[in-house]
Protein backbone atom coordinates (compact mmCIF):
# COMPACT_ATOMS: atom_id res chain seq x y z
CA UNK A 1 0.00 0.00 0.00
CA UNK A 2 1.19 3.46 -0.67
CA UNK A 3 1.43 6.28 1.37
CA UNK A 4 1.43 9.77 0.96
CA UNK A 5 1.77 13.05 2.49
CA UNK A 6 -0.44 16.37 2.04
CA UNK A 7 1.67 19.00 2.88
CA UNK A 8 -0.77 22.44 3.04
CA UNK A 9 -0.02 26.16 2.77
CA UNK A 10 -2.37 29.61 2.31
CA UNK A 11 -2.79 32.54 0.72
CA UNK A 12 -4.88 34.90 1.89
CA UNK A 13 -6.63 36.05 4.91
CA UNK A 14 -8.62 33.20 7.15
CA UNK A 15 -10.72 36.39 8.69
CA UNK A 16 -13.84 38.40 7.89
CA UNK A 17 -11.96 41.35 8.12
CA UNK A 18 -12.17 43.79 5.49
CA UNK A 19 -13.44 41.60 3.09
CA UNK A 20 -14.59 44.75 0.54
CA UNK A 21 -10.73 45.02 -0.03
CA UNK A 22 -10.40 42.82 -3.18
CA UNK A 23 -6.79 41.86 -1.80
CA UNK A 24 -8.56 40.39 1.43
CA UNK A 25 -11.74 39.14 -0.25
CA UNK A 26 -10.23 35.45 -1.51
CA UNK A 27 -8.28 32.55 0.92
CA UNK A 28 -6.34 30.31 -1.15
CA UNK A 29 -5.20 26.45 0.15
CA UNK A 30 -2.72 24.63 -2.00
CA UNK A 31 -2.51 20.98 -0.97
CA UNK A 32 0.92 19.28 -2.76
CA UNK A 33 0.67 15.50 -2.18
CA UNK A 34 3.59 13.51 -2.25
CA UNK A 35 4.48 10.12 -1.99
CA UNK A 36 6.55 9.71 1.40
CA UNK A 37 9.37 7.38 -0.74
CA UNK A 38 9.51 9.81 -3.16
CA UNK A 39 9.99 12.51 -1.23
CA UNK A 40 12.68 10.58 1.05
CA UNK A 41 14.87 9.97 -2.37
CA UNK A 42 14.06 12.72 -4.58
CA UNK A 43 11.95 15.32 -3.67
CA UNK A 44 13.63 16.75 -0.64
CA UNK A 45 16.78 15.85 -1.74
CA UNK A 46 16.15 17.47 -4.95
CA UNK A 47 15.04 20.87 -3.56
CA UNK A 48 18.03 21.08 -1.09
CA UNK A 49 20.25 20.53 -3.79
CA UNK A 50 18.62 23.20 -5.64
CA UNK A 51 19.08 25.67 -2.79
CA UNK A 52 22.66 24.70 -1.98
CA UNK A 53 23.82 25.45 -5.83
CA UNK A 54 21.80 28.59 -5.84
CA UNK A 55 22.20 29.65 -2.13
CA UNK A 56 25.24 28.22 -0.69
CA UNK A 57 24.41 27.88 3.57
CA UNK A 58 25.78 25.47 5.85
CA UNK A 59 22.77 22.55 6.58
CA UNK A 60 23.16 24.08 10.27
CA UNK A 61 21.34 27.54 9.42
CA UNK A 62 19.53 26.27 6.26
CA UNK A 63 18.14 28.09 3.54
CA UNK A 64 14.13 28.34 3.91
CA UNK A 65 12.49 29.06 0.24
CA UNK A 66 9.16 31.60 1.00
CA UNK A 67 7.87 33.37 -1.97
CA UNK A 68 7.34 37.09 -0.25
CA UNK A 69 11.39 36.88 0.26
CA UNK A 70 11.89 35.48 -2.91
CA UNK A 71 9.91 38.52 -4.49
CA UNK A 72 11.93 41.16 -2.77
CA UNK A 73 15.53 39.66 -2.62
CA UNK A 74 15.25 40.11 0.93
CA UNK A 75 17.60 37.76 3.52
CA UNK A 76 19.92 34.95 1.64
CA UNK A 77 18.01 35.58 -1.41
CA UNK A 78 19.82 38.46 -2.42
CA UNK A 79 21.51 36.90 -4.70
CA UNK A 80 18.88 37.41 -7.21
CA UNK A 81 18.71 41.08 -7.55
CA UNK A 82 21.37 40.38 -10.05
CA UNK A 83 19.03 39.65 -12.96
CA UNK A 84 21.22 36.70 -14.44
CA UNK A 85 21.09 34.96 -11.14
CA UNK A 86 17.32 35.64 -11.25
CA UNK A 87 16.75 33.58 -14.68
CA UNK A 88 19.09 31.01 -13.59
CA UNK A 89 16.99 30.10 -10.45
CA UNK A 90 14.02 30.76 -11.83
CA UNK A 91 14.81 28.59 -14.91
CA UNK A 92 15.76 25.54 -12.50
CA UNK A 93 12.60 26.14 -10.01
CA UNK A 94 10.43 25.55 -13.04
CA UNK A 95 12.15 22.39 -13.92
CA UNK A 96 11.79 21.27 -10.69
CA UNK A 97 8.10 21.49 -10.15
CA UNK A 98 7.77 20.21 -14.01
CA UNK A 99 9.56 17.34 -13.11
CA UNK A 100 9.12 16.13 -9.57
CA UNK A 101 6.44 13.44 -9.02
CA UNK A 102 3.19 14.86 -6.81
CA UNK A 103 -0.34 16.14 -6.99
CA UNK A 104 -1.90 19.31 -6.57
CA UNK A 105 -5.35 20.62 -4.87
CA UNK A 106 -6.30 24.03 -4.91
CA UNK A 107 -9.12 25.30 -3.15
CA UNK A 108 -10.30 29.39 -3.13
CA UNK A 109 -13.07 31.08 -1.00
CA UNK A 110 -14.74 34.44 -1.74
CA UNK A 111 -15.44 35.18 2.10
CA UNK A 112 -17.77 38.02 0.84
CA UNK A 113 -19.47 35.94 -1.19
CA UNK A 114 -19.83 33.33 1.47
CA UNK A 115 -20.67 35.22 4.24
CA UNK A 116 -23.41 37.02 2.69
CA UNK A 117 -24.99 34.00 1.54
CA UNK A 118 -24.86 32.31 4.74
CA UNK A 119 -24.76 35.15 7.06
CA UNK A 120 -24.03 33.36 10.93
CA UNK A 121 -24.16 29.98 9.70
CA UNK A 122 -21.22 30.74 7.57
CA UNK A 123 -17.94 28.32 7.68
CA UNK A 124 -14.81 29.27 9.06
CA UNK A 125 -13.18 30.33 5.75
CA UNK A 126 -9.64 27.91 6.01
CA UNK A 127 -11.46 25.34 8.46
CA UNK A 128 -13.97 25.14 5.28
CA UNK A 129 -11.07 24.86 2.46
CA UNK A 130 -9.43 22.75 4.52
CA UNK A 131 -12.54 20.30 4.48
CA UNK A 132 -12.50 20.42 0.49
CA UNK A 133 -9.28 19.99 0.30
CA UNK A 134 -9.38 16.82 2.76
CA UNK A 135 -12.43 15.61 0.43
CA UNK A 136 -10.70 15.53 -2.80
CA UNK A 137 -7.00 14.13 -1.01
CA UNK A 138 -8.91 11.61 1.16
CA UNK A 139 -10.98 10.79 -2.47
CA UNK A 140 -7.64 10.25 -4.18
CA UNK A 141 -6.67 7.54 -1.44
CA UNK A 142 -9.63 5.70 -1.34
CA UNK A 143 -9.50 5.41 -5.18
CA UNK A 144 -6.35 4.18 -5.17
CA UNK A 145 -6.12 1.96 -2.33
CA UNK A 146 -3.41 3.96 -0.62
CA UNK A 147 -3.28 5.62 2.77
CA UNK A 148 -1.73 9.08 4.15
CA UNK A 149 -1.85 12.09 6.40
CA UNK A 150 -1.57 15.75 6.63
CA UNK A 151 0.98 18.34 7.55
CA UNK A 152 0.57 22.64 7.38
CA UNK A 153 2.43 25.32 8.70
CA UNK A 154 2.01 26.22 11.89
CA UNK A 155 0.16 29.73 12.06
CA UNK A 156 0.50 30.89 15.65
CA UNK A 157 -1.02 28.79 19.37
CA UNK A 158 -5.08 29.31 19.08
CA UNK A 159 -5.01 29.28 15.36
CA UNK A 160 -3.26 25.86 15.24
CA UNK A 161 -5.48 24.82 18.57
CA UNK A 162 -8.35 25.59 16.57
CA UNK A 163 -6.97 24.15 13.38
CA UNK A 164 -6.27 20.56 14.93
CA UNK A 165 -9.85 20.42 16.97
CA UNK A 166 -11.21 21.26 12.99
CA UNK A 167 -9.11 18.30 11.89
CA UNK A 168 -9.78 15.97 14.64
CA UNK A 169 -13.54 16.51 14.00
CA UNK A 170 -13.47 16.15 10.38
CA UNK A 171 -11.74 12.47 11.43
CA UNK A 172 -14.55 11.80 13.84
CA UNK A 173 -18.00 13.11 12.27
CA UNK A 174 -16.84 13.60 8.43
CA UNK A 175 -18.66 16.59 6.44
CA UNK A 176 -21.96 17.41 4.90
CA UNK A 177 -20.40 15.47 1.78
CA UNK A 178 -18.61 12.49 3.20
CA UNK A 179 -18.93 10.65 6.17
CA UNK A 180 -16.34 9.57 9.14
CA UNK A 181 -15.70 6.16 7.36
CA UNK A 182 -14.27 7.75 4.52
CA UNK A 183 -11.56 9.59 6.06
CA UNK A 184 -10.75 7.10 8.80
CA UNK A 185 -10.30 4.40 6.16
CA UNK A 186 -7.48 6.27 4.83
CA UNK A 187 -5.94 8.91 6.59
CA UNK A 188 -3.29 7.50 9.34
CA UNK A 189 -3.61 9.49 11.65
CA UNK A 190 -6.63 11.68 13.74
CA UNK A 191 -4.60 14.54 13.98
CA UNK A 192 -3.03 17.48 11.91
CA UNK A 193 0.65 17.34 11.96
CA UNK A 194 1.76 21.40 12.38
CA UNK A 195 5.61 22.44 12.16
CA UNK A 196 7.32 25.88 12.15
CA UNK A 197 8.64 27.56 8.39
CA UNK A 198 12.02 27.50 9.98
CA UNK A 199 11.73 23.46 10.35
CA UNK A 200 13.15 23.90 6.77
CA UNK A 201 9.98 21.01 5.15
CA UNK A 202 10.31 20.61 1.66
CA UNK A 203 6.80 19.96 1.05
CA UNK A 204 5.79 23.22 2.66
CA UNK A 205 8.02 25.08 1.21
CA UNK A 206 6.81 23.89 -2.06
CA UNK A 207 3.65 24.93 -1.36
CA UNK A 208 3.99 28.19 -0.12
CA UNK A 209 5.63 28.84 -3.31
CA UNK A 210 2.73 27.70 -5.20
CA UNK A 211 -0.38 29.33 -2.81
CA UNK A 212 -0.34 32.55 -4.75
CA UNK A 213 0.03 31.65 -8.42
CA UNK A 214 -2.51 28.56 -7.81
CA UNK A 215 -4.95 31.12 -6.31
CA UNK A 216 -4.37 33.67 -8.90
CA UNK A 217 -4.69 31.36 -11.32
CA UNK A 218 -8.07 30.31 -9.82
CA UNK A 219 -9.64 33.74 -9.84
CA UNK A 220 -9.04 34.45 -13.11
CA UNK A 221 -10.41 31.35 -14.22
CA UNK A 222 -13.33 32.48 -12.25
CA UNK A 223 -13.46 35.91 -13.45
CA UNK A 224 -12.97 37.59 -10.49
CA UNK A 225 -9.91 39.63 -10.74
CA UNK A 226 -7.83 41.06 -14.07
CA UNK A 227 -5.52 38.65 -15.91
CA UNK A 228 -2.28 39.86 -14.33
CA UNK A 229 -0.83 39.71 -17.76
CA UNK A 230 2.89 38.45 -18.17
CA UNK A 231 3.74 37.69 -14.79
CA UNK A 232 6.22 34.51 -13.64
CA UNK A 233 3.52 33.33 -11.52
CA UNK A 234 2.14 32.49 -14.71
CA UNK A 235 4.70 30.70 -16.07
CA UNK A 236 4.98 28.57 -12.81
CA UNK A 237 1.26 27.89 -13.76
CA UNK A 238 1.88 26.59 -17.20
CA UNK A 239 4.75 24.41 -15.41
CA UNK A 240 2.67 22.79 -13.29
CA UNK A 241 -0.76 22.05 -14.96
CA UNK A 242 -0.40 18.43 -15.19
CA UNK A 243 0.01 17.97 -11.64
CA UNK A 244 -3.47 18.93 -10.86
CA UNK A 245 -5.79 16.19 -9.62
CA UNK A 246 -8.45 15.62 -12.04
CA UNK A 247 -11.52 12.93 -12.66
CA UNK A 248 -9.97 9.57 -13.31
CA UNK A 249 -12.54 9.07 -16.13
CA UNK A 250 -12.85 12.79 -17.93
CA UNK A 251 -9.88 14.34 -16.95
CA UNK A 252 -11.44 17.23 -15.42
CA UNK A 253 -9.57 19.37 -13.37
CA UNK A 254 -12.84 22.02 -11.73
CA UNK A 255 -13.83 20.27 -9.02
CA UNK A 256 -11.20 18.43 -8.58
CA UNK A 257 -7.99 19.71 -8.49
CA UNK A 258 -8.72 23.50 -8.78
CA UNK A 259 -11.72 24.20 -6.10
CA UNK A 260 -13.52 27.37 -5.96
CA UNK A 261 -16.15 28.05 -2.99
CA UNK A 262 -18.75 30.41 -2.59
Amino acid sequence: MRRYRLYIDESGDHSYQDIEDPARRYLGLIGCLVDVEVYRTRFQPGLEALKQAHFPHSPDEPVILHRKDIVNCSGPFWRLRDAKSERRFNDDILQFLAEEEYLLISVVIDKKAHIERYQAAAYHPYHYCLAALLERYCGYLNWFNAEGDVMAESRGGREDQQLKAAFESLWGSGTFFRDAAFFQRVLTSKRLKLKPKSANIAGLQVADLLAYPCKQEILVNERKIEDPGDVFGKEVCRCIKAKYNRHRFDGRVRGYGQVFLT
